[in-house]
């Protein structure tokens, strides 16, 4: 359920505010991809969990540009 109140909330923001959120979520998974390479993560699944929310944010910002 929780992806679904997340997925909700992204199609109600307009196009800027994806776009921020995009470039905060590459952010994170490039903190988290050196994180890794550090060996100082401890949850590993965040990075896929983030990958995902990424696409999801940009599969929104190409049905909203149509």
């Amino acid at each position: 359920m929780k992806q679904k109140d997340y997925l909700d909330e992204l199609k109600s923001k307009s196009v800027e505010e994806l776009n921020e959120d995009l470039v905060s979520a590459k952010k994170e998974l490039f903190n988290l991809r050196f994180q890794n390479a550090t060996n100082q993560l401890k949850n590993t699944a965040r990075i896929t969990e983030v990958r995902k929310n990424i696409a999801k944010i940009q599969t929104l910002i190409a049905e909203k540009a149509q």
